[in-house]
């Protein structure tokens, strides 16, 4: 079949066939794929009613709609189908769950346990009551803002076991962070205050427990409490299929009070439990380390830090890693003490230093040959992650809609930059912003997020783009906050989360235009017309409700169906004098400027519009 001619341009045809491109993919990338010339393609795409350049990164609508035109079928990858091409490339394995495994390689390896619950119901306490440190005084407001992770021993059966806790945060702001923690995560410790039972967020860490399917011991905390209520607890969780072992179920509930001590060996003896009858926790100790990223930042002394879970592997001092868009060389290792290891093994949680940049939380981390390929593979994930972050930021609007929305006033953008002490904190404020909902007349975008201290660089970003810097434990100091201040940039400074999201939320409500509602005023019945060669028809009536003003705006309804709107009350007369509003029960004289139109038994309803506050 020859090629079709579009717009001048020909075009070869896909006839059905299957073209796979990368998300954030730009039409230079599909080019490449179908052998065409970009060009052509920019101008197929403007007689589709899309305008867009060669390089510009694309989404998923636009690349169906030109592949419907030209007869491919254009699928997008995952990110991870992405990421397992770009590392099947580099001849880098990536699998890391024990079915990849030979059975004589695996060894046993410790359980990852998340703490999770609603806020203020003793998360932080109880992990302090686990492994004897005190977070909660460091915290603003008694919150967990950053995330950690920590490995305890504990002897069960005459062995000694360790078992490694993340530490997620408590606030419901962190719910990606929360879910990511669940896909790292061997075993769910639920905890639920005895005198509070089952709250919101408490049912929200449940639900990502069970669709991650892992896993759920209860801990029933606050046990010293007056008013404690452990039966009430587990009769509350049976409605979400979490049935006590004493009710014939199979969770295990442990009753303590993490401010007294008070069972917890019993919590952590029901973990092991747990993870011996349900899981198997084994891993391949001798092979290249992989994992996840738990938390990253930077530091003043050390440069990019992050607390990496090893999942599979051996991660050494010297390997060449690397983790999301970041690489190195580890350069050394610290455990949660800040003692230096040689070598982490499966399920050890350990921070490493000597990263190019700060990872993101989440990122997974592979051991790459060595640096050369490390940085390579680094440097194509940024690229890739820079392409879909512009096609997610592109906003589908033809040039008639633009003009038609700027010409009502409807586009309203808050624009946002992001810099806080750690990279989940960030991640986690990021996703929690976006999903602020205040319907569609106000856009908020987030153009720029970072760790570490508000720079130059930000500032002159917020000047460009009118954006406010909003910085989460972190602050602009000397000239930089100087520069901010002569400039009228504005900057936000938070340490607690729930004051960035009500302050965002009610700057996106300023943001949007007035709200009105009609309010009823008053009511008249037409009893007599009288014609009038000054005025026209003047209509007698008497109030049935409210008052009538002068200068009101009317309705005219007749038996019940509106046959004018909008029409103004121009005089008002009670017998021979101007009056500006009469009340209900009085008769008077209404004259509607130039609406005649009036017979005996019309109802004139007066209303004003007032401006309605936002919910």
């Amino acid at each position: 079949m020859s090629a079709p001619t579009i717009g001048g341009v020909q075009i070869p045809r896909g006839d059905g066939r299957i073209v796979q491109i990368r998300q954030g993919a730009s039409l230079t990338d599909l080019a490449e794929r179908i052998d065409a010339n970009p060009a052509s393609l920019v101008t197929v795409l403007f007689h589709l009613g899309e305008m867009a350049t060669a390089t510009q990164s694309l989404d998923e609508d636009t690349f169906a709609l030109l592949g419907a035109e030209l007869g491919y079928e254009i699928r997008m990858v995952s990110p991870e189908e992405e990421e397992r091409e770009l590392f099947e490339s580099f001849d880098i394995d990536l699998e890391i769950g024990i079915d990849s495994e030979d059975e004589e390689d695996l060894q046993p390896r410790p359980p990852v346990v998340t703490v999770m619950g609603h806020v203020d119901h003793g998360k932080t306490k109880l992990l302090d009551a686990i492994r004897n440190a005190n977070v909660v005084a460091a915290e603003h407001g008694g919150i967990t803002q950053h995330i950690g992770a920590y490995q305890i021993h504990k002897e069960h059966e005459g062995v000694d076991r360790a078992i490694t806790f993340i530490d997620t945060p408590g606030h419901e702001a962190f719910t990606a962070m929360r879910a990511r923690g669940a896909k790292v995560t061997d075993i769910a410790i639920l905890v639920v205050a005895a005198d509070d039972g089952v709250m919101p967020q408490t049912i929200e860490a449940l639900n990502h427990a069970q669709a991650a399917d892992v896993p759920i011991v209860v801990a029933v905390n606050k046990m010293d409490v007056d008013g404690a209520n452990p039966a009430k607890v587990r009769q509350q969780l049976t409605e979400y299929n979490l049935i006590a072992e004493e009710y014939g179920g199979d969770t295990m509930f442990v009753d303590v009070s993490a401010k007294q001590m008070l069972h917890i060996d019993d919590l952590l003896e029901a973990v092991l439990l747990t993870a011996d009858a349900a899981l198997d926790l084994r891993a391949n100790p001798d092979k290249d380390a992989r994992g996840v990223a738990i938390e990253a930042n930077l530091d003043r002394g050390r440069g990019a830090t992050a607390t990496v879970l090893i999942q599979s592997g051996t991660l050494h001092v010297g390997d060449a890693i690397v983790t999301g868009s970041s690489h190195g060389r580890v350069r050394a290792m610290l455990d949660e003490h800040g003692n230096t290891l040689d070598e982490a093994t499966p399920s050890r949680p350990v921070q490493v230093l000597g990263l190019s940049s700060v990872p993101r939380a989440g990122d997974t981390f592979v051991v790459a040959p060595d640096d050369r390929t490390a940085r390579q593979i680094a440097e194509r994930r940024e690229a890739a992650d820079r392409a879909a972050s512009l096609a997610k930021a592109r906003k589908r609007i033809s040039l008639e809609d633009l003009n038609a929305a700027l010409a009502a006033g409807k586009v309203d953008t808050l624009n946002l930059i992001l810099k806080g002490d750690v990279s989940g904190s960030v991640e986690a404020l990021e996703d929690a912003l976006l999903q602020i909902d205040v319907g569609d007349e106000v856009d908020l975008r987030i153009i720029d997020r970072g760790v570490g201290a508000i720079t130059m660089n930000n500032i002159n970003l917020a000047m460009a783009s009118n954006a406010i810097i909003i910085g989460f434990n972190v602050r602009a100091e000397g000239q930089n906050a100087e520069y901010a201040e002569r400039e009228g940039v504005e900057i936000r400074y938070y340490s607690v989360i729930y004051q960035a999201i009500e302050e965002v939320e009610a700057a996106l409500k300023g943001m949007l235009k007035p709200e009105f509602e009609e309010v009823e005023l008053g009511t008249a019945e037409i009893r007599e017309i009288f014609r009038s060669s000054k005025f026209g028809n003047i209509a007698g009536s008497i109030v049935r409700s409210g008052e009538i003003k002068r200068g009101a705006k009317a309705r005219i309804t007749r038996q019940g169906v509106v046959i004018a709107e909008n029409v103004e009350v121009a005089g008002l007369r009670r017998f021979k004098d101007d009056v500006t509003e009469v009340r209900e029960g009085y008769e008077c004289g209404i004259n509607l400027g130039s609406f005649n139109d009036l017979q005996l038994g019309d109802l004139i309803a007066t209303y004003e519009m007032r401006e309605k506050p936002r919910a």
